[in-house]
């Protein structure tokens, strides 16, 4: 466990969120490199099977998402910013698939853990469909939180274990690429070299 997260563990700082835009890897990669967020555990969610394995997850019959559990320090990063995040690592106007994966494991979806983050979601999910920013409608689930089954070792931290992968080179690296770009500013290595100076 890190030393920030036995911090924000030890003063009662964290929060959780739990989010699934498409397969855990991607997601997983995002979130890891935002300041503020102090683990990151790929999972499923949502479901009606307990401790179900990957296969029977690609099976399409559990009810679970691909999803990642974001602990985060809410006082360095909020819940609105990871939001912001989410919708735009990913399209949310596709049906149960993103890019070449498709089925209801890899939904667009927000599990919220309370009231809160409930209205929050529920809040910028209209506003992003009044703004015109997609052609079509939004098809993000929100959903109450109730429950979450950690994926097997070998799904965490796959892009930083596997990064010459074909899957990691050609799907995840483009969008790690974009994402950088765009928060470049809320990034943990960047932070880090600004605490350095």
């Amino acid at each position: 466990m890190n030393n920030d997260l036995v911090y924000a563990e030890s003063v009662g700082k964290t929060d959780t969120a739990t989010l699934g835009s498409g397969c855990f890897w991607c997601t997983e990669a995002v979130f890891q490199q935002l300041n503020g967020v102090l683990k990151v555990s790929s999972g499923y969610s949502g479901g009606h099977v307990a401790n179900p394995t990957y296969e029977q997850v690609c099976e399409k019959n559990t009810g679970h998402a691909e999803v990642t559990q974001i602990i985060f320090d809410p006082s360095v990063i909020t819940f609105d910013e990871l939001l912001e995040v989410f919708w735009q690592t990913h399209d949310p106007t596709t049906l149960n698939r993103q890019g070449n994966d498709a089925g209801p494991q890899y939904r667009s979806v927000v599990f919220y853990h309370n009231e809160t983050q409930k209205q929050k979601a529920t809040y910028y999910k209209e506003q992003l469909d009044k703004s015109g920013a997609w052609k079509s409608p939004i098809v993000t689930e929100i959903s109450p939180f109730k429950n979450f089954y950690e994926a097997e070792d070998y799904h965490q931290n796959y892009y930083v274990n596997n990064g010459t992968q074909p899957y990691c080179y050609y799907v995840i690296r483009p969008k790690m690429e974009k994402f950088e770009k765009v928060f470049k500013d809320k990034l943990k290595k960047n932070n880090q070299a600004q605490t350095k100076n």
